[in-house]
């Protein structure tokens, strides 16, 4: 099964593409341009490399957040884009999953974090159970990184852009309870995207593209501002440029 997979729920945007369960591409660029400027052209190069034209994919794995709202429309967007025009099926994994996913079998308590700003994180916790199945057990939520340590005993394993801003709060509320993984680690892989997302293809839990949308987990300033001021009125949705004109088309019409 060749499945894409996407993330731009933070600055690090990555793309990665795995067939069979063997991995063939991950491509991560942590730079301050924008996903639209740049997620079209990330595509085209994973694919034009691994000699697969967008046609042969048998799925579309898009994290769905939580993380940078405007990050995850983008990408949602482009991933509706795709599927819209070439029937291939979609499926989404939670932000928090992937990280979690990315840290190898441990009897340590694991917990992926995500600046949320405004002095809170994203953050949810898992552990390894037998037959080395990772399981969340806790709900995702936006918390204040010292509520968040009342909850901890344990060693446990920390990871997510939160951490670059929460590291010295974290090992001073904790001491020698917080691990801290690898920086590569930090960012999601687009690789363990298509790898969750291939489980999910398989299972046939694929996702119906009208009602598509990113798990925010708290609303934006702009929802909230539109809730005070129009309280009987669903928020509008907002269009976004996924890319260059042109761009899509040339994913579309590839010759890899």
């Amino acid at each position: 099964m060749k499945v894409l997979g996407i993330d731009t729920s933070t600055s690090c945007g990555s793309v990665g593409f795995i067939d069979n369960q063997e991995l063939i591409a991950d491509y991560l660029l942590n730079i301050s341009v924008t996903h639209s400027e740049r997620l079209l052209g990330a595509i085209e190069w994973v694919l034009n490399q691994a000699r697969c034209d967008i046609k042969n994919i048998d799925g579309l794995a898009i994290s769905l957040g939580p993380g940078s709202f405007t990050g995850l429309r983008i990408g949602i967007s482009t991933i509706k884009g795709l599927a819209f025009a070439t029937g291939i099926p979609v499926v989404g994994v939670s932000t928090l999953d992937v990280l979690a996913s990315q840290i190898a079998p441990t009897p340590y308590l694991i917990c992926p974090i995500l600046d949320a700003r405004k002095q809170e994180v994203y953050a949810a916790f898992y552990r390894y159970q037998q037959r080395n199945t990772l399981k969340r057990i806790s709900p995702y939520q936006a918390i204040r990184p010292e509520d968040l340590v009342k909850n901890i005993k344990e060693e446990t394993i920390f990871l997510g852009n939160g951490v670059k801003t929460y590291k010295n709060s974290l090992q001073s509320s904790l001491s020698s309870f917080a691990i801290f993984s690898p920086t590569c680690l930090h960012f999601c892989h687009g690789s363990m995207v298509a790898e969750l997302g291939s489980d999910l293809l398989r299972e046939g839990k694929t996702l119906d593209l009208a009602t598509l949308v990113p798990i925010y987990i708290r609303p934006s300033e702009a929802e909230k501002k539109w809730q005070e001021t129009y309280p009987d009125c669903n928020p509008p949705s907002f269009g976004y440029k996924t890319g260059p004109a042109g761009m899509l088309e040339k994913i579309l019409e590839g010759e890899p």
